[in-house]
C-alpha cells in the first residue's frame, strides 16, 4: 500500500476514535457533573502526556509561559466547557457536523489575522461552509437548539487555538503543549465545579472504565492523526478527516436514537465539501510555493 493509502486508513481510524471519544463524553456528561468530567478527563490526559514527555528528552518548562501557548491553552479551556455542554444538551451528529467547519475558520482566520493570501475560490468555499452551518443551526426556527450555539463558539475557539499553534516557535515541544492543554481543561473543570457549586460524584466502576476508555480513544485519535499527517499528502488525506461526521451520525443513531433531518445532513455535506476543497487548494498552493524561487510573487489560491 502507498504512503497515502496507509495515511488515509490511519486518518479514518483517528476519526473513528474521536467519534468514540465524543460518544463516551456525551454518555458520561449525562451521569457526572460537567466540571467533574472536565477535571477528570483533563488531568487524566495531562498525566498521560506528562508521563510520555517525561520519558523523552528534557523539556523547557518555561515555554509554558510563551504568549502563544498561553492563548492556545486559554482557548482550549473555554472550548472544552462549551463543547461538553453542547454534547450534553444537543445531538452528537449536529455537534460533530458543526465541528467540521474548523478548516474553513482556519483559512478565514489565517487570511484576516496572519495575512495569508486567499483567492476567490476559497472565499466562496468558506461562504458555502458557513451557509451549511446555518442550515444545521437554523436560528429563528422551531428546529433551533440554543446548545448548538455553544458548538459554534467551541469551533471558533478551536480555530483560535490552532492559529496560535501556527505561531509557536519550532523549539516548543508538541508533547508539552498537549499536556498543558489537558491541564487547562482540568483547571477549567475545577473552576466550573467551584463556581457552579457542583458536588463531586463518585463514578461507578462502569463510569470509571468509560473514563479510561475516553482517554484511550483520545490518545489513539491524536497519535494516529499525527502519524497520518506526517505520512501522507494533505490533499490526499483531507477527505478522510470528514469520516468523523459519518461515524458520529452512525453512533448518534445507534446509541442515542438520533434522527438527523435532511437539513442537517445537507448542511453537513456542504461543510464537508467546502472544507475538502479548501484544504485541497491550500495543499496545491504549498506545492506551488515549494517549486518556485522565494522572491517570485504568487497570486492567491
Amino acid at each position: 500500500m502507498s504512503s497515502n493509502g496507509r495515511a488515509a486508513l490511519l486518518m479514518v481510524l483517528s476519526m473513528a476514535a474521536f467519534a468514540g471519544e465524543d460518544t463516551l463524553l456525551k454518555l458520561l456528561a449525562a451521569a457526572l457533573p460537567t466540571g467533574q468530567l472536565l477535571l477528570l478527563v483533563g488531568f487524566g490526559g495531562m498525566f498521560a502526556y506528562g508521563l510520555w514527555i517525561a520519558l523523552r528528552a528534557s523539556v523547557a518548562w518555561r515555554d509554558l509561559l510563551h504568549p502563544g501557548v498561553v492563548i492556545r491553552n486559554a482557548a482550549d479551556g473555554v472550548c472544552a466547557i462549551c463543547y461538553i455542554v453542547a454534547l450534553q444538551r444537543g445531538d452528537l451528529s449536529i455537534v460533530s457536523a458543526i465541528l467540521q467547519a474548523l478548516p474553513l475558520l482556519m483559512t478565514l482566520g489565517a487570511a484576516l489575522f496572519l495575512g495569508e493570501p486567499v483567492g476567490w475560490r476559497r472565499w466562496l468555499s468558506i461562504a458555502l461552509g458557513f451557509i451549511g452551518v446555518l442550515m444545521i443551526v437554523r436560528p429563528g426556527t422551531d428546529a433551533f437548539q440554543p446548545s448548538n450555539l455553544l458548538a459554534v463558539v467551541a469551533v471558533i475557539l478551536l480555530a483560535v487555538r490552532d492559529l496560535a499553534t501556527r505561531r509557536l516557535p519550532p523549539r516548543i515541544d508538541t508533547g508539552l503543549v498537549t499536556a498543558s492543554a489537558f491541564g487547562m481543561m482540568g483547571l477549567a473543570g475545577a473552576v466550573l465545579m467551584i463556581g457552579g457549586g457542583q458536588s463531586f460524584v463518585m463514578p461507578s466502576p462502569g463510569q470509571g472504565g468509560a473514563l479510561v476508555a475516553t482517554l484511550a480513544f483520545g490518545l489513539l485519535g491524536y497519535v494516529t492523526m499525527v502519524i497520518a499527517t506526517r505520512l501522507g499528502e494533505i490533499s490526499a488525506i483531507a477527505p478522510f478527516r470528514y469520516s468523523r461526521l459519518i461515524f458520529a451520525i452512525i453512533l448518534g443513531v445507534l446509541v442515542f436514537g438520533e434522527r438527523p433531518d435532511a437539513w442537517t445532513l445537507s448542511g453537513g455535506a456542504m461543510i464537508a465539501l467546502a472544507g475538502i476543497y479548501t484544504m485541497w487548494r491550500e495543499a496545491r498552493l504549498r506545492r506551488r510555493l515549494a517549486s518556485v524561487p522565494m522572491d517570485t510573487p504568487l497570486p492567491p489560491a
